[in-house]
This record gives C-alpha cells, sequence and structure tokens, in this order.
C-alpha cells in the first residue's frame, strides 16, 4: 500500500510525516480500533525515506539484551574476549522502530524504548561498546484501546497522537478494495507519488534547522497549552517543534499562527485533561473537572423497572432448594429489576496472593513469579542452563577452590561444570474474575450501590496492576459471561454501570461459571494466573439439580479449590449492622479456601484504623 494513496486518516498521515522531518518530537502513536489501518499506515511510512534506511519491529516478547544489545558472557569468561551483538535499538538508528499494540509491552520495554529514543540509554554492562548504543530514530507505535490502555506518563512520552475513525461510508470502502488491487501498472502510478513525498521531507529536514519562531509565537503556544489544561511542558515542546516541521515541510522560515493550528490536535489529544478512550471510567486520569469546573463522568442512571409488562414476580412462581427464613427480608427486592448507581470508589486494600514454582514470561505488577527472560530481579543463582544469562559471581565462587588444582598461573581458569545462570524473579498480572451477585436480595437497603462502588474500586485497581478482566453476573435462573477475559478495564466500567439487580440468587451456577472460565483459561495459556472475587452475601435460592442448594454449593466449591491456576476471595456483601445475620459467604470462603473481606475490610483506610486502635490499646 502507498503511503500517498492511503484512504482518509489525513491527522495520521500528518503526524507520520512530522516525525519524519524531526525525530526529536518524540514518535507518533496510531490509536484505534482492529483493522483500521494503523500497521498498514505505519509500514508504509518507512518506504518514505528510500531504501536502505532500516525499518526495524519490535515483537511483544522482546527481552532487554534483544533491545539494547549484550555481550556474551559465556563466551567472555572462557576466551577472554568480547563478543558483542547489536540490539533492535541500534539497528534502527538513522531508520524507523515500529511498536504495534504497544499497550500491551512490557511497561520496562517500553520505559527502554521511549529513553533511547530521546537519549542513548546507559547499559548496566558497562563493557557494551559505545556502536551498540541506539540513537536518532523515528518511532512509530500503534494501539487497540479496546485492549487495554496507557498510563498518562507514558502517553504523554509520544510526541503526538493521532485517533484512527473506523466509520467509514460505502464509497470510501470502494476507494479503499480499488486501491489494494495491485498490478504492475499500478504499482508504479501509485508509489511515485511517495518518491516524491520523500524527496519533499529530506529537503524539510534541510530547512529544518534555519526556520525561525518569535516570542510571538511561543507566548501562543504556552496561552493553548495553559488553556487545554496540560500537566508538565512535554506539550508545549512538542509543540513548538511540530509547528517548526510543518512550516519547514511547507517551504516557509517562519513559524506562524497556521502551522501552531496544524499541529495543536496532534499534540493535545492524548494530553488534555479530560475523559477520552485511554482512560476507564473511574481512573485517576478521569476524575477530573472539565474547563466549566462540573465533573466529567457520565450522570448515573437512576433506578428503573425493565420488567416486561405482566410478567409474574419471583416470589409468586415458587422456589427451588433449601430457602432460608432469613432470607426474607430480600423479597422487596425480588420482585423488579433496578438499575442502580455505582456508589463512591475507594482505594481498596492490598491483596497478598502466594507464590508458586512455575516459570513465566510474564508482566504486570500483582503477583512475583519466577520469571524466564532476562528481564526482572536477580534472586539466586541455579544450575539449569538459560541462554547467555551467566551468574558471573556464583561462577567465580564455584571455580575458585578448583584453581590449584588446575594449575592456574595468572587468569582464572573457568570450566563447563563451574557456570551457574541466574534465577530472575519479577510480577505478573492476573486474570481477575468479577462473580457478581445481582440477585434481589443486592437491592435491599440499596445495598447494590455500595457493591457496586467496591467493583469500581478494585477494576481501577486491576488498571494500575495491569491485569485482565472478565465479569461473571448470576440472578435469576443462571449465570452470564458478561464480560470475557479482556484487557480494557473501560468495557468493565461501563457494564458495571448498567448492571441490572433483580431475582434469584444462583451462586451454584456462578460457582460452574467460574470453573469453566478458569479451565477453558488455563487450556489456552498454561502460564495464567487467575483470581476470581466472589462478591455476594451467600443467600443462595436456585438450584441446578435436584440436590439441594447448599449441597451443590459445597461440590462446586470443592471443585474450584482444586484448580491449581486460581486464588479466590469471598467479598461479604451482607449487612452486618442488624440482629439476623447469616454469615453465609463466610462459609462459602472457607470451602473455596478463599480470602474473606466485608466491604468495610476492603477500604485501606479501614487497616490504618486497626493499626491505630491497637497503638492506642497498647499504649
Amino acid at each position: 500500500m502507498s503511503f500517498s494513496r492511503f484512504v482518509f486518516q489525513k491527522d495520521a498521515k500528518i503526524a507520520v510525516i512530522l516525525n519524519l522531518i524531526d525525530p526529536g518530537i518524540g514518535g507518533v502513536l496510531l490509536a484505534g480500533k482492529r483493522g483500521t489501518g494503523k500497521s498498514t499506515l505505519a509500514r508504509a511510512a518507512t518506504r518514505l525515506l528510500g531504501r536502505g534506511v532500516p525499518c526495524v519491529q519490535v515483537p511483544l516478547n522482546a527481552t532487554e539484551d534483544a533491545l539494547l544489545g549484550s555481550v556474551d558472557i559465556e563466551e567472555a569468561i572462557r576466551t577472554g574476549k568480547k563478543v558483542t551483538a547489536p540490539g533492535l535499538l541500534s539497528r534502527a538508528a538513522g531508520g524507523v522502530l515500529y511498536i504495534d499494540d504497544v499497550n500491551l509491552m512490557s511497561p520496562e520495554l517500553l520505559n527502554l524504548i521511549l529513553d533511547a529514543q530521546s537519549r542513548p540509554p546507559t547499559s548496566e554492562l558497562q563493557s557494551v561498546p559505545r556502536s551498540c548504543h541506539p540513537f536518532a530514530f523515528v518511532l512509530i507505535a500503534s494501539m487497540n484501546h479496546e485492549e487495554g490502555s496507557l498510563s498518562a506518563h507514558v502517553m504523554d512520552r509520544f510526541g503526538l497522537c493521532a485517533v484512527f475513525d473506523g466509520t467509514v461510508d460505502q464509497g470510501a470502502r470502494f476507494r479503499i478494495l480499488k486501491r489494494n488491487t495491485s498490478t504492475a501498472d499500478r504499482d508504479s502510478k501509485f508509489f511515485a507519488p511517495d518518491r516524491n513525498l520523500g524527496r519533499r521531507i529530506l529537503e524539510a529536514r534541510s530547512l529544518l534547522g534555519r526556520v525561525e519562531i518569535s516570542d510571538e509565537m511561543r507566548a501562543r503556544i504556552a496561552n493553548l497549552c495553559l488553556e487545554a489544561g496540560i500537566a508538565g511542558h512535554r506539550g508545549d515542546i512538542t509543540l513548538q517543534r511540530a509547528a517548526a516541521a510543518w512550516a519547514a515541510a511547507r517551504g516557509d522560515m517562519r513559524v506562524g499562527e497556521e502551522h501552531i493550528s496544524r499541529a495543536l490536535p496532534l499534540v493535545l489529544i492524548h494530553r488534555t485533561r479530560t475523559p477520552s478512550a485511554f482512560h476507564p471510567p473511574g481512573s485517576p486520569e478521569n476524575n477530573t473537572p472539565d474547563h466549566n469546573g462540573q465533573d466529567t463522568q457520565d450522570e448515573q442512571k437512576p433506578p428503573q423497572d425493565i420488567r416486561p409488562p405482566g410478567e409474574q414476580p419471583e416470589d409468586e412462581k415458587g422456589n427451588s432448594g433449601d430457602e432460608s427464613p432469613l432470607i426474607s427480608e430480600s423479597r422487596q427486592g425480588q420482585s423488579r429489576e433496578e438499575v442502580f448507581p455505582v456508589g463512591e470508589p475507594f482505594k481498596p486494600r492490598r491483596f497478598i496472593l502466594k507464590k508458586d514454582r512455575m516459570e513465566r514470561k510474564a508482566s504486570g505488577r500483582r503477583t512475583k513469579t519466577k520469571f524466564s527472560g532476562k528481564g526482572g530481579r536477580y534472586v539466586k543463582s541455579v544450575l539449569k542452563r538459560r541462554d547467555n544469562d551467566v551468574a558471573v559471581d556464583a561462577t567465580l565462587r564455584a571455580a575458585a577452590p578448583w584453581q590449584k588444582w588446575r594449575g592456574r598461573r595468572t587468569n582464572l581458569i573457568i570450566e563447563k561444570e563451574d557456570l551457574r545462570y541466574r534465577q530472575r524473579e519479577r510480577t505478573m498480572g492476573h486474570l481477575v474474575i468479577f462473580v457478581l451477585d445481582c440477585s434481589g436480595s443486592m437491592g435491599v437497603k440499596k445495598r447494590m450501590i455500595e457493591t457496586k462502588g467496591a467493583v469500581m474500586s478494585l477494576l481501577v485497581d486491576c488498571y494500575h496492576k495491569k491485569d485482565k478482566v472478565s465479569v461473571i453476573a448470576f440472578r435469576k435462573n443462571a449465570a452470564d459471561l458478561v464480560l470475557p477475559p479482556t484487557s480494557s478495564v473501560q468495557l468493565a466500567s461501563r457494564l458495571l454501570q448498567d448492571l441490572p439487580a433483580g431475582g434469584k440468587t444462583p451462586l451454584a451456577a456462578a460457582l460452574l461459571t467460574t470453573y469453566q472460565l478458569i479451565r477453558q483459561t488455563a487450556a489456552r495459556n498454561p502460564h495464567a494466573r487467575c483470581l476470581a472475587i466472589v462478591i455476594t452475601d451467600g443467600r443462595a435460592n436456585q438450584a441446578l439439580s435436584n440436590l439441594p442448594v447448599r449441597e451443590e454449593i459445597a461440590n462446586c466449591a470443592r471443585e474450584l479449590a482444586r484448580l491449581g491456576n486460581a486464588d479466590y476471595v469471598v467479598l461479604d456483601t451482607e449487612d452486618k449492622s442488624g440482629f439476623m445475620r447469616a454469615d453465609l459467604a463466610s462459609d462459602l470462603a472457607l470451602m473455596l479456601e478463599a480470602d474473606y473481606f466485608t466491604t468495610d475490610d476492603l477500604k485501606a483506610e479501614y487497616l490504618t484504623q486497626i493499626a491505630q486502635r491497637a497503638k492506642h490499646q497498647a499504649g
């Protein structure tokens, strides 16, 4: 596909051209849904600078050594010679570095790339020669915000951003099909404009150093960034460089208002302090006021009765299972469904989950795990061979006692059996499954409002921990997987706002659906870890079979507890202030071998109060 003949996406093409003229702008982020042409445009852009210009794509599973280059430690110890290999960043020097699905990349690796784009990084291995260090490449990255987000800090480090609009009419689709029909004559005709554009980019590069900008235009840039509420100064600096690059592209020697106006939306779209597609509702990035000082979150929906006309209420249809007399308080919420608003979010307490012995190539911020790559923290040495990850300190200690016997005179004598390798550790994310009770008992005393607030708080925590999330809602006669596993916490938060409450409580069905999802996850990815958060008052009254409800729940919980790739948390939503307490959720926690919390326990402030109370009593 020719860059010049790419249909629509004018802002994206201009953003790429500006970065090709001035790589110091800081790269371009192409954001949009799948299938909108982000990768196609990025690859087409690499041909604008002509043949011989390097174009390197970074795989998502790249290691630090693959990026920065490395010294072959094993060979160096054996022979005493330095054997180095260049990394992906140095291979991209003077050309283009492309990252597809950058939002799925490890934050550590992404920070290395962003540092290298702005300045040559210093290697931890001081023996890496300067020639292996990267410099001066154009960074192009793409992301689909439905598959995960980037932090505000990381997005700010990208100079420009362009959002792809996937809504095209029939005429545009026809043009796309026509331009993707490949023939020799058509290819020659379509790529001719690219060659002309490439020459104009090189000419603009030569003019860029002579483009002037007045203090009046600098003041204009500063005022525009202040009005947009941009934090920090990267936006101001980027806008100045982008405006100068656009002036050079147009052959103008002074930056004017028209150059600033053209670059302004590309600089502001991912930096302005207003809700956008890049941040999930409820996250700190979205809890900022708009320019009128009013909250920018969507107005919460009032409760509404959405039961079809003439439908018989649940309590008049009969019940199955061994219903407890304590469930009578929930009858007022079972006759109709209501959509409750989301309660006030808070900072949740940290879940301490057990570590296992499995080695993974994983990223995230929740639980420590053994890491099979070359990143992470070096925790100990092992005999198991790991490619080019020699533990020098342990190797030298193993070889030291044998030097006299081996006849050492000057250099240390290392044998193959002396080699020790590094065992590394890093944090990983989980698939967090929210098993949410949406039955009628959750509507009593507006308990669902507080519950939704707790779930929203946990969703924001998952966003910061880089977890995947899934939602199972159970009510009436069944449990439904309303949100399959996804990296987009934004989708889960939207779904939470519209979930209705009403009907019976099929807790056994929810546990069975959770079991099936965990098994499916393990089949697709044996290294995945799941965290199932069961949010319920435990008042089950709907069975799956002829067995009593409690027996069904015990059987399902027993099977869940046997799964080795999952941890469980039970969040008890029962009102503990009254006299009639069943504590059925605590029984479920015992059967699942799960951590047990009430909604008050979940709040981080609650831990502070306990510590202060204990200190006061001790005094």
